[in-house]
């Protein structure tokens, strides 16, 4: 974001003396950061051109978690207009109005801003190899679409949302589907249980629904569980193994994990408990490579890896933050690379093949509140997105550094002055969301994310991942 307002005059310089007191030319907008002050006549300004395609979307209730489900359309895709399903969980003001929301959100179109964009830089191009060959394309067709037809502006499309409540008993503290099943879904509640649903039904309507159905905003269905196992109390921390078809693991504010296996019969049996921390779970991350290791983070400040061939105790522990450990993400390209985030605001990233206290290989103190959420990129090893408590999704590139020569060369006259502490690798900020909870990557369309907030669900795509 940026911030502007009216051009403001300076007094007139002591000397060299003038005749005739001039007005200062207007100042650069200057990077406004969530936390610094307005001043009087000041807002803050949305630029759509930055964003490929941006939609949103509300339910009947807040959501603090979702997941986004791999589909049947193919990957990685990145033709207009997209189609994506994602299953999210509610908040609701009582313990029966909950529900799991399946949904398929289709007609993401470009947005008309990224079009013009996309088709300026095609006429560039075009002209440009027009100066360099034969090319007898004259400036006006270069300027009208590929179809020959002229750029005349019309209504931007909108996104359908197709639905299927599931009703669910309590609060969904977060959601997590199977990544070999996307039908099969993980819930932990705030009754102290961990569900496993079957949804197959569900995505089967959506999937062959072409327009979204009258009613089914406001229907919610009756399904039983696949199985339930009931903690100690509540908790948040929840994940399927991406190696070991069916594996899950949760963990709970008592500090305790569970390993579930699957069965032959379709059920699940649930280990005794890994202890090791001394405070809450908070997060759980398998390996993409070994199926037996995972990963913990605590409000103990520590992050821990296990081996479920030994419960008893981490193989390795690491004190991670000088606050509550909030979320962790194990990179499924670059697999010796786990990202941190905690209730300090900081985003930290660890080399497990050296792991140890204050061994950390990159250190972002950026966030002006706690760290929600941690994803890296499934197409990008290098690149990874924050959520935070300050309203922003800040998306990070580690391969990027600062080049100063390059920076003012490309700069326009009207462009921010970026503060000379804002890291170099952060390569793109989203906001204008309240209380950010959870962001995912889509597994299949590169660059698409969506985000979840206390005021509803984003979905976009920047012009620059």
């Amino acid at each position: 974001m940026r911030k502007k307002g009216s051009a403001k005059k300076g007094k007139a310089p002591a000397r060299p003396p003038k005749p005739e007191p001039m007005e200062d030319a207007p100042q650069k907008p200057a990077v406004w950061l969530p936390g610094d002050e307005l001043e009087e006549g000041e807002t803050l300004q949305y630029d759509p051109s930055v964003y490929d395609c941006l939609s949103t979307l509300t339910l009947d209730w807040p959501s603090l978690s979702f997941d986004l489900l791999r589909d049947h359309l193919g990957a990685p895709r990145a033709a207009f207009p997209h189609t994506l399903f994602m299953v999210a969980g509610t908040q609701a003001s009582s313990v029966k109005q909950n529900y799991l929301a399946v949904m398929k959100v289709s007609n993401l179109a470009l947005s008309k801003a990224a079009a013009a964009r996309q088709k300026a830089a095609a006429a560039a191009a075009q002209q440009q190899q027009q100066k360099e060959g034969d090319g007898s394309d004259s400036d006006e067709d270069m300027l009208e679409g590929s179809d020959g037809e002229s750029d005349e502006e019309g209504e931007e499309e909108t996104a359908q949302l197709h639905i299927r409540k599931v009703a669910h008993t309590g609060g969904i503290n977060r959601v997590r589907a199977c990544p070999q099943q996307p039908h099969i879904v993980a819930s932990w509640a705030d009754t102290a249980q961990v569900q496993v649903w079957d949804l197959s039904a569900q995505l089967n309507e959506l999937k062959d629904e072409a327009a979204p159905v009258a009613g089914s905003q406001g229907k919610v269905h009756k399904v039983n569980a696949r199985h339930v196992h009931t903690h100690s109390s509540e908790g948040y921390a929840v994940d399927w193994s991406p190696v070991a078809a069916g594996r899950l693991a949760s963990g709970d504010c008592r500090s305790r994990i569970h390993v579930w296996e699957p069965t032959p019969a379709g059920k699940w049996a649930v280990s005794s408990a890994y202890r090791g921390h001394e405070a809450s779970v908070e997060d759980l991350q398998w390996s993409p490579t070994e199926e037996t290791v995972f990963a913990s983070a605590s409000v103990d400040k520590t992050v821990r890896i296990w081996d479920t061939r030994e419960n008893s105790k981490a193989m390795l522990s690491v004190k991670a933050h000088v606050a509550d450990v909030n979320v962790i993400s194990w990179n499924r390209a670059t697999t010796y690379m786990l990202a941190s985030g905690g209730d300090d605001g900081v985003l930290r990233v660890w080399d497990l093949r050296n792991l140890a206290d204050n061994s950390f290989v990159a250190n972002f103190a950026y966030h002006r509140g706690p760290v929600t959420s941690v994803e890296w990129c499934p197409h990008e090893s290098s690149m990874l997105a924050t959520t935070s408590s300050d309203n922003q999704l800040a998306v990070w590139d580690l391969a990027l550094e600062r080049d100063p020569e390059e920076e003012a060369a490309l700069a326009p006259e009207t462009n921010a002055l970026a503060p000379d502490n804002l890291p170099p690798q952060l390569l793109f900020v989203h906001g204008g969301q309240t209380d950010m909870k959870e962001m995912h990557w889509h597994p299949q369309i590169t660059g698409m994310m969506v985000s979840t907030a206390a005021d509803g669900i984003n979905i976009f795509k920047p012009y620059n991942v």
